[in-house]
This record gives structure tokens, C-alpha cells and sequence, in this order.
């Protein structure tokens, strides 16, 4: 599948994903850090039979879910960043690096869009003043 087909699947996805964290308006932040969590820990099923990769996946799954976790009870803008930054991980050691032996591109690519449409879609809410709503 070509990589723009792969993008748009991953906007798509990431659209649904927002209308569901949204669409529980109470535990929308909830949501958006379990949401990421789960992201994360997906590259850990692809490295399960890797050992060392496998510490350095659950290194990232900790990474990030420690920082959307801050934004559970303090500020919306750790969501944010945890979200903005997600994208580094896919490219940066899954896409281009060394861990593109075992993730595959079906996954990291798509998975660079819908965190992007994440993250502009909490910021925008956050800075124009809806982050009661989160």
C-alpha cells in the first residue's frame, strides 16, 4: 500500500478516535492517555521475540505514558506533547531506523498521522479555551 494511502487511513483513524474520546465527555483526557498507551504498546507485540527491543519499547510505552499521564490532573498540554512527539518514535526509530525490521509499515506510517490529527485536535480545543471539555 502506498504510504499517502497509509497517511489518510491514518487521519481517518484518528478522527474516529477522536470522536469517541470526545463523545465521553467526562473522561475525554482519560480516554486520549489510554488511547496513546495503547498506541505505544502495540510496538511492543512487534518486538515481542526481540528481547532488547522489547526493553526499549517499554521504555517508550513508560515515556509516554508518563508524560500524557501529567496531563490527567494538571495541564491538557502534556496530552498534547505526549501526542505531538509520538510521531518521532514511529519515524525516527520505526520507519527509518532500526526498529523497521520488525515494525511494520502498515502500522508506523499510519500511526504518524493519526497521532498528528490527535495532537492539533487537543491543541486546538486546549488553546481556544474547550479544555474544560477534556
Amino acid at each position: 500500500m502506498q504510504a499517502a494511502v497509509l497517511l489518510v487511513i491514518g487521519v481517518v483513524l484518528g478522527a474516529l478516535f477522536l470522536l469517541v474520546a470526545f463523545g465521553f465527555r467526562r473522561h475525554t483526557r482519560r480516554w486520549l492517555v489510554i488511547g496513546l498507551i495503547v498506541v505505544a504498546l502495540a510496538y511492543v507485540s512487534f518486538a515481542r521475540e526481540r528481547p532488547a527491543w522489547l526493553l526499549v519499547e517499554l521504555a517508550g510505552v513508560g515515556l509516554y505514558g508518563a508524560v500524557s499521564w501529567a496531563g490527567l490532573r494538571g495541564s491538557p498540554w502534556w496530552i498534547v506533547a505526549a501526542w505531538a512527539l509520538h510521531p518521532v518514535w514511529d519515524i525516527v526509530l520505526h520507519y527509518v531506523g532500526p526498529g523497521r525490521a520488525f515494525a511494520p509499515v502498515w502500522y508506523t506510517v499510519p500511526c504518524v498521522s493519526f497521532d498528528l490529527v490527535v495532537a492539533v485536535y487537543v491543541a486546538y480545543r486546549v488553546r481556544d479555551r474547550h479544555a474544560e471539555t477534556l
